[in-house]
């Protein structure tokens, strides 16, 4: 399984929309569920830094996701950039496999 993490730092008073948006039930979410390789998608919060987020995207294969990201370019450029006036700060963490 793949699996791309972000971090997010999130303008105080956007957290429950960024919430709302980036959640397991959110655009971001719902973008991922129409490629058949999307498996899950997590939002962790920072228990001791206030507008610290991660995401965890996971995904059957690295194959999976590149086939998503041909296929929805336009749809997530257009949200990656819906997105960006709810953050001050977004970083990959890194691409990870996960080990069974």
């Amino acid at each position: 399984m793949y699996v791309r993490i972000w971090t997010f730092e999130i303008k105080n008073e956007l957290e429950a929309r960024f919430e709302k948006v980036y959640g397991p039930a959110g655009a971001w979410a719902q973008l991922f569920q129409r490629a058949p390789g999307h498996v899950r998608t997590e939002l962790l919060k920072d228990r001791g830094l206030p507008g610290r987020y991660l995401t965890c995207d996971y995904w059957r294969s690295l194959e999976s996701y590149t086939a998503f990201q041909a296929q929805w370019k336009d749809e997530f450029d257009a949200l990656d950039r819906e997105g960006e006036v709810l953050t001050l700060r977004e970083t990959c963490i890194g691409e990870f496999n996960l080990l069974a």
